[in-house]
């Protein structure tokens, strides 16, 4: 017959994610676990990388008149894991589209200021021809 394993001190056992294991199993079958199991148990769960988010929110809510329940989950931090060339590639181009767009909307802002100042300052490159945008402006203003 084989020996019941001894419950050790070691520092497995103390380890957060083997306690929590242990926690929730029968206190019977808790004892029994050698060291080399819970290592086993442990190596087999994985690192706890998932959690320690900057913003962790989760909740649930309910829509009158309908019986189902609905869940939320909005999670903010730092990116750990590794990305697929799918996602290194969108990650890519949603740099570029980024930029672009920033860089396309501050030369519109920039040159709407420009056209903002020269018709403030009056001068007129095209005699006779308006956009309509420093009538619209200073009419805000009126």
């Amino acid at each position: 017959m084989a020996e019941k394993p001894q419950a050790s001190n070691d520092a497995i056992r103390r380890d957060p994610l083997i306690e929590k294991v242990l926690k929730r199993s029968p206190s019977n079958i808790a004892a029994s676990f050698t060291d080399e199991q819970l290592n086993a148990i442990k190596m087999s769960l994985g690192p706890n990388t998932w959690g320690g988010h900057f913003i962790d929110k989760r909740g649930t809510f309910k829509f009158p008149f309908i019986k189902w329940r609905f869940y939320y989950v909005f999670l903010l931090g730092k990116n750990k894991r590794a990305y697929t060339r799918r996602e290194k590639n969108m990650s890519l181009l949603m740099m570029f589209a980024t930029v672009s767009g920033f860089i396309v909307m501050s030369m519109i802002l920039g040159l709407l200021m420009l056209y903002l100042l020269k018709s403030a300052l009056g001068i007129d490159l095209f005699p006779d021809t308006s956009l309509g945008i420093w009538d619209n402006f200073k009419s805000y203003f009126d």
